[in-house]
């Protein structure tokens, strides 16, 4: 990809974004219907995020190549950029309101996260002894889930409740990336034992961990979850490619945006719809689009 794995591979340069194949589960069918989504005039629109009403979030890069973070409802756009930030983007929004969590980065290359509430923002630091945030999700409660690279440049997940933060680190992970979490409080995460291992996805309830990776996957990224908790995933074929793969009432399906060379799922909403992106070759611009299944 020119620009980025979906710009999760941009932050990845950040707080080293861990990368690894994955193969696809046998899976009884489930319909996917897609739609596209096209923010006016960019380059590359990159959905993450949606909420019951069918607002979204994500980024977009202009015709100068700078991504800015988005809000898009019906055909009304807001362009979500902290001050000082030279690159931005919004990764989730609450499943019944308008709040949003993002990241951006400043001019001298500092990752902070937010959250924009009722048009203002608000930084999230990260626990005591992060050099860098980036916020992934938020409930309806205000919980917010994110990961953080500290001095040591080794990468935790976390948990804001209020103005309390709680470290994620999965058992035997030597790093953790907490991505999503639904209104019941319960939290994907993906992982590994180092940054050269296989990813692993993991499911935390507030007290355990539960393994629930892609059946036969070498590697599994979850990148949401929804109140039903149906999660959603990236995951790389054997050809390199990435595709996008849902875990629906205890089984796991892939899909695939029609003629894409890839595809990347993202969040998903109490509607059965997923917000992702594909490319229609593998160094062509990442565009976005909506997945309804049932």
């Amino acid at each position: 990809m020119k620009s980025c794995r979906s710009t999760w591979g941009t932050l990845g340069s950040l707080l080293g974004l861990l990368v690894a194949t994955a193969v696809a589960a046998d899976a009884p069918k489930l319909s996917f219907s897609f739609t596209r989504e096209t923010i006016p005039g960019a380059v590359q629109t990159i959905p993450y995020g949606l909420n019951n009403a069918g607002v979204s979030v994500g980024t977009y890069q202009d015709k100068k190549m700078v991504y800015h973070g988005y809000i898009l409802q019906g055909k009304k756009v807001i362009t979500l950029d902290p001050a000082k930030s030279t690159f931005s983007l919004a990764t989730g929004i609450n499943p019944n309101g308008s709040t949003v969590v993002g990241f951006y980065r400043t001019s001298n290359g500092n990752g902070v996260a937010f959250l924009y509430k009722s048009g203002k923002f608000t930084d999230i630091r990260g626990p005591i002894g992060a050099v860098a945030a980036f916020a992934s999700s938020i409930n309806d409660r205000g919980d917010v889930v994110g990961y953080f690279a500290d001095v040591a440049q080794i990468v935790h997940g976390f948990l804001l409740q209020g103005e309390k933060y709680t470290v994620l680190n999965v058992p035997g992970a030597g790093i953790t990336y907490a991505a999503g979490i639904n209104n019941g409080g319960k939290i994907v995460l993906y992982w590994a034992a180092s940054r050269m291992a296989p990813a692993q996805t993991s499911l935390f309830d507030g007290k355990t961990y539960k393994t629930i990776n892609v059946p036969k996957a070498l590697g599994s990224y979850a990148t949401g979850i929804n109140s039903a908790g149906d999660v959603t995933y990236q995951w790389v074929g054997d050809s390199g490619a990435f595709h996008g793969a849902l875990l629906h009432a205890g089984k796991f399906y892939t899909f695939n945006y029609p003629k894409a060379a890839q595809t990347w799922g993202g969040g998903v909403n109490d509607k059965n719809v997923i917000a992702g992106q594909f490319q229609h070759t593998s160094d062509g611009p990442v565009q976005g689009f909506r997945a309804t299944y049932r």
